[in-house]
């Protein structure tokens, strides 16, 4: 097989036009950093980087995603005449090369869709699946007791069947506008001729976390000198390079199926917690495609996937915030804070209770989302935080309490094309560096441990979120469309990466977007404040603003949670000199808004 499935073929315009563009080839009124500029033929020490403008203006197609090569993949796909899905397939590619902690091609994804002819939103859920060997107490020892979380996260029955790549082939098949094959081009010239390792991908190596000091990890990670990679080292991946020649002429099936699903089960059937994974379990993977999960909110609609996403409880959050007045409050006022932090509390309890994956239990959904449980919940709200728990709305199933961790390694990203069509898709391979497992030049996933360790409470009833065969586990990603209620047209997307944090993240920027009427890059930007039980995860507010909400009862803890990645990109009807879209990249990682 030759190394690109682009050699030796007789073109078309479109796939010609792909090629043509460089890496480097992006607006002038908006450059690169010098980190995303094409790579010297030479291994050399970078210069220092130029200052990163995360935000950015268009009048015809943006995108906006955790690293500038990434966005960079994605603009010349778009250029090129790409849809949004083709740009998200390349996306994903380059994500999966450059920041291997976050997401990659062993690893799950949700994506929204929204389609500009027929204004209609649709979901796609690419969560991973457990193999039909998974068992409820597989994260149980002998005695009962629930493993730790580094026993759990570092064994190979940790990975389900990794849904990403299938997901977006499923939605490519349907959106798509340039040969899928075409789509790995940008992300196999990186593999091959080497990227420049950035601070947060260094910043990881030499992390705290099990996986990072795993020897799979611990190998990949190194210098022809023997000596670990740094920021502004080159990292070449060859390996990767060959996986993605596979899928670019296989389709999905090239990673599902055939060499390299072998070797996935060869190198997680190994060690003290192997996977019971098997081939047909991976040849048997099926996304699933459904309506997205829309309701009304203010002058919007709000769309995001169903369960077992964590769409669910940003509709409830944003359900009970409709029936305050926090949309006649902004950043500065304390009383705003405080009324997005309450109704993230209920709808966390509320989802901590009931939620799992659908095909296998009773999900509330509608009882949840019902505009009278809306108010009731939202009349909890009082002048200070009071104790809260998950209420009882119609159709509430007998379950058991939930004993899920959610560490998070996932990457989002947001995209409008020059049609108008637009997506917003989170991804992940769940923690650092997913199980630790490295084989075809990516990690595999963690994602069963997203599951509840501990499968019964003591009085016999299951959790919601118990492992089982075929079992999707619950998730906090919550990719968002929203759309203007009056004309159906598109109006914003965002998202965010945070493990169990994703749910707050992402009614932040919601809030600062839609109520507070802030511009993409303020609203990702706003201090985070996560609110889950009696626990206020926080960044640093100002120091009113925090006496206030200690004064409420809410004691902020700066050293909780991982950060926030936000993506966004609004909608200006009628923007200045042409400009229609303004998108935004959260400051706390390394991404860019870039279109053209």
């Amino acid at each position: 097989m030759p190394h690109s499935p682009q050699s030796g073929l007789r073109r078309p315009l479109l796939a010609r036009a792909i090629s043509a563009l460089t890496l480097g080839a992006m607006v002038a009124a908006t450059p690169l950093p010098a980190l995303a500029r094409p790579l010297p033929a030479k291994t050399a020490t970078p210069t220092k980087p130029a200052a990163r403008v995360q935000s950015g203006a268009s009048a015809h197609a943006m995108v906006a995603a955790a690293n500038p090569l990434a966005v960079q993949a994605g603009m010349r796909v778009l250029k090129a005449g790409g849809s949004a899905v083709d740009a998200a397939v390349a996306i994903q590619a380059v994500l999966g090369l450059v920041e291997p902690q976050s997401s990659g091609l062993g690893g799950g994804s949700f994506m929204v869709f929204y389609d500009a002819k027929t204004r209609k939103v649709s979901a796609y859920d690419g969560r991973e699946t457990a193999p039909a060997g998974a068992n409820p107490k597989q994260f149980m020892h002998p005695d009962g007791t629930p493993m730790s979380y580094a026993e759990a996260v570092t064994g190979g029955q940790s990975s389900g069947v990794p849904g990403a790549i299938a997901m977006l082939d499923m939605a490519q098949k349907e959106h798509g506008k340039l040969p899928w094959k075409l789509l790995f081009g940008p992300a196999q010239q990186l593999a091959t001729e080497g990227f420049i390792v950035s601070p947060r991908l260094a910043s990881m190596i030499t992390s705290r976390a099990p996986q990072a000091h795993m020897t799979d990890a611990q190998a990949y990670f190194r210098n022809a000198d023997g000596t670990q990679m740094k920021a502004g080292d080159r990292l070449i991946n060859k390996d990767y390079a060959k996986s993605l020649d596979l899928i670019a002429a296989n389709r999905s099936a090239g990673l599902l199926s055939g060499p390299l699903a072998e070797a996935i089960l060869q190198r997680i059937h190994t060690g003290p917690y192997p996977s019971p994974m098997t081939l047909a379990d991976m040849a048997a993977y099926k996304p699933r495609k459904t309506e997205a999960l829309c309701r009304p909110y203010r002058a919007y609609i709000i769309c995001t996937p169903q369960a077992p996403s964590g769409g669910l409880p940003v509709q409830e959050a944003m359900g009970i915030l409709e029936h305050t007045d926090i949309n006649k409050r902004s950043a500065k006022d304390e009383k705003g804070w405080y009324l997005l932090s309450q109704a993230s509390r209920l709808a966390y309890a509320d989802r901590d209770k009931y939620e799992g994956d659908p095909a296998f239990v009773p999900v509330p959904t509608a009882g949840l989302l019902a505009p009278d449980y809306l108010a009731k919940r939202a009349a909890l709200i009082g002048e200070k935080a009071q104790p809260v728990t998950y209420g009882i709305p119609a159709g509430a199933p007998r379950v058991g309490p939930d004993h899920t961790l959610e560490p998070g390694g996932t990457s989002h990203i947001v995209i409008v094309d020059a049609d108008g069509n637009a997506l917003s898709m989170t991804t992940t391979v769940e923690s650092i560096f997913g199980n630790g497992h490295f084989v075809g030049g990516f990690f595999m996933n963690n994602q069963l441990t997203d599951s509840s360790y501990t499968p019964d409470n003591a009085d016999g009833t299951p959790s919601a979120n118990a492992v089982a065969p075929g079992k999707r586990p619950r998730s906090s990603m919550a990719p968002t469309i929203v759309l203007d209620k009056a004309t159906g047209h598109f109006a914003a997307a965002t998202g965010s990466p945070g493990g169990g944090a994703i749910v707050g993240y992402v009614v932040k920027a919601l809030v600062g977007i839609l109520d507070w009427k802030m511009s993409p890059q303020d609203a990702v930007s706003l201090p985070n404040l996560v609110a889950n039980g009696n626990k206020y995860s926080a960044d640093t507010f100002p120091a009113d603003i925090t006496a206030a909400l200690a004064a409420r009862g809410e004691v902020l803890d700066t050293q909780r949670g991982e950060n926030s990645g936000l993506q966004a990109i609004v909608y200006q009807p009628k923007g200045a000199a042409g400009i229609r879209y303004i998108g935004g990249a959260d400051p706390r990682r390394e991404g860019i808004a870039r279109g053209f």
